[in-house]
């Protein structure tokens, strides 16, 4: 993304802020649809990874699953006008909670929230940081622009703890959590091979961070998912109870159930997942490349 585009993107954000939802997702659904024609890479990247997660899906299938995807990303970034310039309470309407209590409750402490890469995750994000401040690890945008107004959204509330991710180690992660701060952790990236290990993601070994089971071996902190589903009216974050039963016999145990957990989602709303990011960039020695 050029610097022009990020600022053209940003004045139509602002300029949608002023819009109904039904005229952004009228908008968005013009945009969706140019965008899914003319961001080819992208769309090869999302073709790839539903082949490989999906391989029963008929070829007329992903193409329909990648066009709502694009809609519905138009849509989230349109929704920034809400998440970036509305009042505190006009962005808690917008973005429901189900099962707020789970973060706000002392005994669940130290906290990982869980937030896969699903549409809805920076209204999540926000709206997690109207309440509460909160850690996380986050990519640092190669458009530096668009990585300001980013990092400025995100930090309207509540300034959170960020940890870039070229240098997210535990350590940081400890020092936050230890002071009280619920971890905001993003766990569906290809880091590299790393300190990675490979676990299944839909059949697919994927190289993952195992940092959520030690975390939890190193200082007990308990697990819940969050994850933010785009409705028709606005947004709903989901966060469920704290795992059972974890961690298990192993971080590999461990970090395998944590693929399954998000597969349940994804399952959920197939059509929110960015399946535009290379989740399968790393690949186990011998195995043939995914992507072009």
């Amino acid at each position: 993304m050029t610097a022009a585009i990020a600022r053209f993107w940003i004045a139509l954000i602002h300029f949608s802020a002023h819009l109904s939802l039904r005229v952004r997702r009228s908008i968005a659904a013009v945009i969706g649809e140019l965008a899914c024609l003319v961001v080819v890479r992208r769309r090869r990247i999302a073709q790839a990874n539903l082949r490989a997660c999906f391989p029963a899906m008929t070829t007329g299938q992903r193409r329909a699953l990648i066009r709502r995807l694009f809609r519905n990303m138009a849509r989230g970034a349109l929704d920034y006008g809400v998440l970036w310039t509305g009042s505190r309470q006009a962005v808690q309407d917008f973005v429901r909670v189900e099962g707020m209590e789970h973060l706000l409750h002392q005994d669940n402490y130290p906290l990982i929230m869980l937030a896969p890469h699903f549409v809805g995750l920076d209204a999540g994000g926000i709206r997690i940081a109207s309440e509460l401040k909160a850690v996380s690890i986050y990519a640092r945008q190669s458009n530096p622009v668009w990585d300001h107004w980013l990092q400025l959204g995100r930090a309207r509330f509540n300034e959170p703890v960020l940890i870039a991710r070229r240098h997210a180690d535990l350590r940081g992660a400890l020092r936050a959590m230890r002071a009280g701060l619920p971890f905001y952790y993003l766990p569906d990236m290809d880091n590299g091979d790393s300190n990675s290990i490979f676990v299944p993601f839909f059949g697919v070994p994927a190289a993952t961070l195992p940092m959520v089971s030690r975390l939890a071996r190193n200082i007990g902190a308990k697990v819940v998912m969050t994850v933010t589903e785009q409705t028709p009216d606005g947004y709903v974050l989901h966060v469920e109870a704290p795992w059972q039963d974890f961690p298990g016999d192993s971080v590999e145990q461990d970090t395998a159930r944590m693929n399954r957990e998000i597969e349940r989602w994804v399952l959920r709303m197939p059509d929110q997942y960015l399946w535009t990011h290379r989740r399968f960039k790393t690949r186990p020695e011998g195995a043939a490349r995914l992507y072009g």
